[in-house]
């Protein structure tokens, strides 16, 4: 039964999600139906809702807006864009994870030639983090 999913980086999202959703066994976690994902993952709500999972994208608001194009001589409409360091909700929780897996040396340098080794690496990198918290609590 599978827990993490680690993907190549030259494939899309949308497709190393789906094979995560369609690999995983929800089973064991009856009460954690909802997932927060990146935006990359936006086109798999349907997926997951027939899963019975709810799937909340966390991005910026002006996520996809790189530019307007308008026709010469019309005016450019101003977009909205907040400046500086703005927090995403649950975000945070993801980057987290991700310092934390990052602490392990083979997992600091995505240089694996196969995915299912760093897949390997990512379960020893969360079995130490929680050794050593079993080891603090006793």
């Amino acid at each position: 039964m599978r827990k993490a999913f680690v993907h190549p980086a030259n494939e899309h999202d949308k497709w190393g999600g789906e094979t995560f959703l369609l690999g995983m066994d929800f089973s064991s976690r009856p009460r954690a139906r909802k997932r927060f994902v990146d935006w990359g993952y936006r086109s798999l709500k349907e997926l997951a809702s027939s899963l019975g999972l709810e799937l909340e994208v966390v991005a910026r608001p002006y996520a996809g807006v790189r530019g307007v194009w308008v026709r010469e001589g019309d005016e450019v409409p101003e977009i909205p864009r907040e400046r500086g360091f703005k927090p995403l909700p649950k975000r945070w929780v993801v980057e987290r994870t991700f310092a934390w897996l990052g602490r392990n040396r083979r997992l600091a340098k995505d240089d694996e030639a196969n995915p299912e080794v760093s897949e390997a690496w990512v379960y020893l990198g969360t079995l130490r983090l929680l050794v050593k918290r079993l080891a603090r609590a006793a």
